[in-house]
């Protein structure tokens, strides 16, 4: 009988002993638990603070100086980027065979010129290298091989006298697999959701192209921008222009803007992405000319296709079908004509840059990075 009441008393002290520890460690849990959130929170906001996502996505943008940039993603309030927005809107400079009158130039032969970037004839773009250099410092030189390859490969002249079908003129990214058109599987998600849009969009360019003249001596609605052509009128109403989302634009299209932020591959976060509806008249020749990269795809999305329109890439023609997206590789040698009457009325597509399916996501992050729109 003393030996079983020694043995329960002993089972006792067990017990309460196993409980005691059993809270001691609940407690060290707890409090490793904190530690760690706490290092996570602190982590977040250096990150925050290094950072300054100010694109649709959020990405390596870097603010100019003296702008009122903010941060933000899609940015519901746009408000955030309009001192960036104004500078794109104020006009730009003009292609051969420039408007007479009060029509506002967008920066459509800016865009294509490589001097924006780097100085003729440079044999290696130091400031390219070194923004290349200040991102592998920062996140790694993984994957940077084709980047870094063609980063030192940037100004160098192509061999004078001898034509090319497909010449970038800012960055050619090495070793991409490259055609004149692409397929709709390319980017089979964003391509359906922009044809799935098509109503949405085809009504929002009404009411926009159908505005009242900004002002008397133009006859372009407001947010309209002319494009020098050899023959005829090219319009556009951009809503992203080489990266910067155009404030007051975007308010007037909420369903393109939002139709934007769904999709997976637009070029949010640099100077390669636009997004815009682009109208040209009958009679007009948009003048051949080279994109300014081969990292993207461009996407037009058709919304008023008459007869005897055409795109010519890399000299394949292709037209455009009414609901159904064209993708292109623009770095090749391009051209597009409106050959039909004033009857016919304009051709209408909405255009959205989108990632070439082969640029690696690395790519994609070390590209918006050195590109970005305030660099």
């Amino acid at each position: 009988m003393c030996v079983m009441e020694w043995s329960l008393e002993r089972m006792r002290e067990w017990v309460a002993g196993g409980m005691q520890s059993v809270r001691e460690c609940e407690c060290g849990a707890v409090g490793t638990a904190l530690c760690l959130a706490l290092l996570f929170i602190w982590y977040c906001y250096r990150m925050g603070c290094e950072q300054s996502a100010t694109s649709l996505h959020g990405g390596y943008t870097h603010e100019p100086r003296g702008s009122a940039l903010q941060t933000g993603g899609l940015a519901p309030d746009l408000s955030s980027r309009s001192a960036a927005s104004k500078l794109c809107q104020v006009g730009g400079v003009a292609g051969g065979g420039g408007r007479a009158g009060g029509e506002e130039l967008n920066g459509f032969a800016y865009c294509q010129s490589a001097d924006r970037f780097s100085q003729p004839g440079e044999g290696l773009n130091r400031r390219l290298y070194h923004s290349l250099q200040e991102y592998a410092k920062r996140y790694t030189w993984a994957g940077m091989g084709r980047v870094h390859k063609g980063v030192r490969g940037q100004g160098r002249s192509p061999p004078r006298g001898r034509p090319s079908i497909q010449k970038a003129e800012v960055f050619f990214l090495p070793d991409l697999p490259s055609a004149p058109f692409f397929s709709r599987e390319a980017q089979k998600h964003d391509v359906e959701l922009l044809e799935r849009s098509v109503a949405a969009l085809l009504a929002e360019f009404e009411c926009v192209y159908r505005s009242p003249p900004a002002r008397n001596s133009s006859p372009l609605p407001p947010g309209w921008k002319a494009n020098g052509t050899p023959r005829g009128r090219w319009w556009t109403f951009y809503l992203v222009n080489q990266g910067t989302p155009m404030a007051l634009n975007a308010r007037r299209c909420p369903r393109a803007w939002r139709v934007l932020g769904q999709l997976r591959t637009f070029i949010a976060n640099n100077v390669f992405g636009n997004a815009c509806f682009s109208v040209l008249g009958p009679g007009a020749t948009i003048a051949e000319h080279y994109g300014p990269t081969n990292v993207r795809l461009r996407c037009h999305l058709g919304l008023k296709v008459p007869s005897n329109c055409e795109l010519v890439v890399g000299g394949e023609p292709q037209c455009w079908s009414e609901g159904s997206c064209l993708l292109f590789d623009d770095s090749f040698l391009h051209t597009a004509f409106h050959d039909g009457s004033s009857e016919d009325g304009p051709r209408v597509v909405f255009m959205v840059d989108l990632w070439h399916p082969n640029v690696a996501a690395a790519e994609r992050q070390a590209l918006d990075y050195i590109f970005s729109p305030g660099r």
